[in-house]
């Protein structure tokens, strides 16, 4: 079992930064590809980003491409999501998720889940 828990969510106004991290239990957290997703009420839950194992490549929805930035720690089994140039729209609680099997941006591929961090920002 791989525990998640993520951590720094908070209130910011807009155009503000904060910058999220998820720590994983266990010492297999490299096997894992890490993903980000969020949702907001009313809403479905949608993809934020991605990073491969090794932190080689990473993915991003379009709605957050050029101000947010995922990276990963293995040595700390701690995955981070930096958000920068913050949005109202961008309000939401985050959710870490892993991936064992492959890569993808859709939430039934990724097999944990943390409980999630509020976000929210202000105008």
């Amino acid at each position: 079992q791989v525990q998640l828990v993520e951590s720094g969510g908070g209130l910011v106004q807009a155009g503000g930064s904060l910058r999220l991290s998820c720590a994983a239990s266990g010492r297999t957290f490299s096997r894992f590809t890490m993903g980000w997703f969020r949702q907001a009420p009313g809403k479905d839950r949608e993809f934020v980003a991605a990073i491969s194992r090794s932190g080689g490549s990473t993915a991003y929805a379009d709605s957050v491409k050029g101000r947010f930035t995922i990276s990963r720690d293995n040595a700390k089994n701690t995955v981070y999501l930096q958000m920068n140039s913050l949005k109202p729209e961008d309000t939401a609680v985050y959710y870490c998720a892993a991936n064992y099997a492959g890569w993808g941006n859709t939430s039934q591929e990724y097999d944990y889940w943390g409980q999630g961090t509020q976000v929210t920002v202000s105008s």
